[in-house]
C-alpha cells in the first residue's frame, strides 16, 4: 500500500473516530433535555410515572442522532483535522508529496458513506421506534391527542369508490372508537358519514351509519341509513359494505408525523396517500430531506475541512530583531 493510500486511511479513521464521540455526546446532550421536559410534562399526571417518561425518551434517541448526524460531522471533522495541523501532520504529508485532495478523498468517502447508512438503516429503526414513543406520548402526556384531535374529534378519510361509477371517490368521516388498541386487525368508528362522489365530484350518494368497522379489506357499515341523488325519501339497509384499500396502520400513519415512516416505506405510501386523495406533500419533503443527508453530510466534511486544516503555530510571537546600527553612547564615544 502506498504512503497516499495509508494517510488516506488514517485520516479517515481520525474523521469517523471524531464524527462518532461527537455525535453520541451531542445525542446524549440534547436526550438530557429532552427528558427534563418529559418529566415537566408528566408532573400533573399520575398515570405517567417515571418507566413511562425515561422509555419515550430512549424511544426517540434515534430520531434525535439522525437529526444531529450533520451537526456531529461538522463538529467531528473540525476537531480532527485541527488536532491533525496541530501535530503538524498535514505538513509533513505535503512534504511527502500527498495533495490536499488525497488525504481529502477519506474524509469525503467516511461522510458519505455514513450518511448512506443513515437513511438506509438507522432510518427504520428510528421510524419505528419514534412511532412507539408518539403512541406512548399520546396515551399519557398529551391530552386528546392523536388523530380524535383532528376536526372535534372527528376523523376524515378519502378513497377510491368505483362501486356506482368509475373513476368515483367516497369521502369517509367519523370518531374513531379504536385506533391503537391491542387488536391493529379491526378499525372501529362511530357517527359515520360516507359522501360517494363522481368522477366530477359530484355527490351520487349519502350514508348514514351509527357504526362502521374496517376489516379484511372492507368497510362494513351497519344499520345504514342511505340517501339517493333524485329520491325523496332515504331507505333503510342493515349493512353495506364498501371495499377500501385502506387498513388501520395506513389510517393512521396518514394522520401521523412524516418522521415516523422509514426511508423504504415512504416511496409507497407516498403513492398510496395520493391515490387515496391525502395531500403527500408533508412526506414527500420528508423523502427529500432523507435523500439529501448524504449529500449534506459530505459538504458538510468539506466545510469542516476549510476551516480547520490551517496550520496552527505554537508558542508566542518571536522578538524584534534589534536594530543592526545604533547610535554610539556617550561612553562609547568618550573613550574613543
Amino acid at each position: 500500500m502506498t504512503p497516499a493510500y495509508t494517510f488516506t486511511f488514517y485520516i479517515a479513521r481520525r474523521f469517523l473516530a471524531a464524527a462518532l464521540i461527537l455525535l453520541v455526546a451531542l445525542t446524549l446532550l440534547v436526550s438530557l433535555f429532552d427528558f427534563v421536559e418529559l418529566l415537566r410534562r408528566a408532573a400533573g399526571r399520575p398515570e405517567a410515572h417515571f418507566g413511562i417518561v425515561a422509555t419515550i425518551a430512549a424511544l426517540r434517541m434515534p430520531f434525535i442522532a439522525m437529526q444531529l448526524l450533520p451537526f456531529a460531522i461538522l463538529l467531528g471533522g473540525m476537531l480532527a483535522f485541527w488536532r491533525l495541523a496541530r501535530g503538524s501532520e498535514l505538513i509533513v504529508a505535503r512534504a511527502a508529496g500527498i495533495s490536499a485532495f488525497a488525504f481529502l478523498a477519506g474524509p469525503t468517502v467516511v461522510a458519505l458513506l455514513t450518511g448512506i447508512t443513515a437513511i438506509t438503516a438507522i432510518s427504520p429503526l428510528s421510524s419505528a421506534m419514534l412511532a412507539r414513543a408518539e403512541r406512548l406520548d399520546a396515551s399519557f402526556l398529551r391530552a386528546g391527542g392523536g388523530v380524535t384531535a383532528l376536526a372535534g374529534g372527528r376523523l376524515w378519510l378519502r378513497q377510491a369508490d368505483t362501486g356506482i361509477e368509475p373513476g368515483g371517490v367516497a369521502i369517509l368521516t367519523g370518531r374513531p372508537a379504536r385506533l391503537l388498541g391491542t387488536d391493529r386487525a379491526d378499525f372501529v368508528m362511530t357517527e359515520v358519514t360516507v359522501w360517494r362522489l363522481s368522477r366530477q365530484d359530484q355527490p351520487l350518494q349519502r350514508l348514514e351509519a351509527p357504526r362502521a368497522r374496517l376489516t379484511g379489506g372492507n368497510w362494513q357499515l351497519e344499520d345504514v341509513t342511505q340517501f339517493q341523488m333524485g329520491r325523496p325519501l332515504p331507505s333503510q339497509h342493515p349493512s353495506i359494505t364498501l371495499p377500501t384499500i385502506l387498513t388501520p396502520d395506513r389510517i393512521e400513519d396518514s394522520v401521523a408525523s412524516p418522521d415516523t415512516l422509514s426511508f423504504w416505506a415512504l416511496p409507497g405510501f407516498i403513492e398510496l396517500l395520493e391515490q387515496s386523495g391525502f395531500s403527500a406533500l408533508r412526506h414527500r419533503l420528508q423523502l427529500h430531506s432523507l435523500l439529501s443527508t448524504p449529500f449534506l453530510a459530505v459538504a458538510m466534511a468539506l466545510l469542516a475541512a476549510g476551516f480547520s486544516m490551517r496550520h496552527s503555530r505554537q508558542g508566542g510571537r518571536r522578538s524584534r530583531s534589534r536594530p543592526a546600527s545604533r547610535r554610539a553612547s556617550p561612553s562609547m564615544s568618550s573613550t574613543v
